[in-house]
């Protein structure tokens, strides 16, 4: 129940605009959405309360931490990680640039782990610094729906404080998650991986999608023995699948053993490590096995259907309208707990449209179209728009395939053997630009500025008029002249 002013020693029994709460706003999770959202509501004028976990690296139903899974777990750590395990093959490559490299690099681990945790205490430090600026008023410790407009926060010391709020916002995120299988309790998720305190000379990689490939690239850039096992014919289900395809065989020009339409059946403990048995009847030994087979909204603890909010029946994630509204008109979601599109960058546009909805004046719904993303590994994949898949399947006519696939000017003078493909995908009619996708290197910084383009309707004929830089690998990208294919609609789609 909201709390009601006391008028002459009576509870107030008028109108809900006269409701006394506690906070205009309450929210729950202070990752980078839950931020985002409250610190431009107090912008806005609200009365903002947050609660968050205590902050560890690795997180669990007691540690979390202001920043949420990109800042401390997720985004940050992990390009610092891709940036600490590139520089092995750049150092091999800069032998014929005239670098004198001695024959043995090493490699420390506990002096990069050091530097990662220093700089994500760091930002947990600026992210709690943007809240007390902006006036928020910040809660350590777990948050649960425990009315319509009431929140319960349980306290690290366990006492339980209740506070009243106009409006709750669930910004509570995803977690990693383990599949059944025997012995899974011997394997790490990507929390784990991001903090292990030696570094794994053997690991297998159970999984197809960002962090598998990402660690893969990570861990095997570092020098380790790295397989990747996965279920499908490729990685990286639901990308285009030609640039999947150049990833899985630039993971393999780097080393990484791949095992494709394989499952782990089962881990053992033995004295030489971790044994991995497939449903292919390999038995492979490692001393990391990391299980990357998905997450899952962060629902189970916020009591939430108790109160009425309607969740997802098979993924538990909290169903909203296009203004990211619950059926509980008070009770709001955003970011990944949601399962929409589960991005950084997306949780900080909903955080935004939900501010200027409920307290900017501005009603306005996050747009998931034509969202930019990219897969760190190494290279990078980086996309936006549709794929030559979707782009078959929803277009009405045909579709036109531009590509160029070319060595790096780099790796001409380092002799690394590695291509970059760029592409774009054009309706034949409008001559508009439904997506592009490249992999190779610098691809998430390039395509952001394609996205630009692609966002405001971009023509083919538009790119082609642009003036390149050159020499760059961007330039391709409005050079591209000739079609490489024209497909026609409803061709059926691959399932690789």
């Amino acid at each position: 129940m909201a709390r009601k002013m006391l008028i002459d020693g009576e509870l107030d029994k008028t109108s809900e605009q006269e409701i006394h709460y506690d906070f205009d706003l309450f929210v729950i999770g202070a990752g980078s959405g839950g931020v985002r959202a409250s610190r431009f509501s107090a912008q806005n004028g609200a009365k903002v309360g947050i609660c968050e976990l205590p902050f560890h690296p690795i997180s669990s139903e007691e540690v979390g931490g202001v920043g949420g899974t990109c800042v401390i777990r997720g985004c940050v750590p992990k390009k610092i990680l891709v940036y600490g395990a590139s520089f092995g093959p750049e150092l091999e490559d800069a032998r014929n640039y005239g670098w004198e490299v001695n024959e043995r690099i090493d490699f420390n681990w506990k002096k990069l782990l050091h530097k990662k945790t220093e700089e994500i205490v760091r930002l947990n430090g600026v992210y709690k610094r943007l809240l007390a600026n902006a006036g928020v008023k910040l809660f350590e410790g777990e948050g649960k729906v425990v009315g319509p407009n009431e929140v319960e926060v349980i306290q690290l010391d366990g006492t339980k404080i209740s506070y009243s709020a106009k409006h709750i916002l669930i910004a509570t995120g995803s977690r990693a998650q383990r599949p059944g299988i025997p012995g899974q309790e011997l394997a790490i998720t990507s929390d784990e991986a991001l903090s292990l305190e030696e570094f794994p000379k053997r690991a297998i990689v159970y999984g197809g999608g960002y962090i598998a490939v990402e660690f893969a690239s990570i861990w095997r850039g570092m020098g380790a023995v790295v397989d990747l096992c996965f279920r499908k014919e490729l990685p990286l289900r639901g990308f285009d699948d030609e640039m999947r395809a150049v990833v899985a065989r630039n993971l393999e020009g780097r080393g990484v053993n791949l095992h494709p339409r394989t499952s782990v059946t089962e881990l053992v403990k033995t004295e030489n490590g971790i044994k991995v048995r497939t449903d292919h009847g390999e038995e492979l030994i490692a001393d990391v096995v990391l299980l990357a087979t998905g997450r899952a909204p962060n629902t189970k603890r916020l009591n939430l259907e108790s109160v009425g909010v309607e969740l997802d029946k098979k993924t538990g994630a909290v169903k909203v309208d296009e203004y990211s509204r619950t059926n509980l008109p008070s009770i709001w979601a955003i970011g990944d707990v949601t399962n929409r599109m589960n991005l950084t960058p997306v949780a900080l546009m909903e955080g935004t449209c939900f501010a200027k909805t409920v307290f900017g004046g501005q009603p306005t719904k996050p747009d998931h179209d034509n969202v930019p993303c990219a897969v760190f590994c190494i290279p990078p994949l980086s996309v936006v728009g549709l794929s030559e898949e979707q782009a078959i399947e929803q277009a009405n006519g045909d579709v036109l395939v531009f590509t160029s696939t070319f060595n790096p000017m780099k790796n001409t003078v380092s002799g690394r053997q590695e291509k970059t493909i760029m592409k774009l995908i054009v309706d034949a009619e409008t001559d508009k630009v439904l997506g592009a996708s490249m992999c190779g290197p610098d691809a998430p910084e390039i395509m952001q500025g394609i996205a630009i383009a692609i966002k405001c309707g971009a023509t083919k004929e538009q790119f082609d008029s642009t003036v390149g830089i050159h020499p760059s690998a961007a330039e391709e990208f409005v050079t591209m002249r000739s079609v490489t294919r024209r497909v026609s609609a409803g061709k059926p789609k691959n399932n690789l």
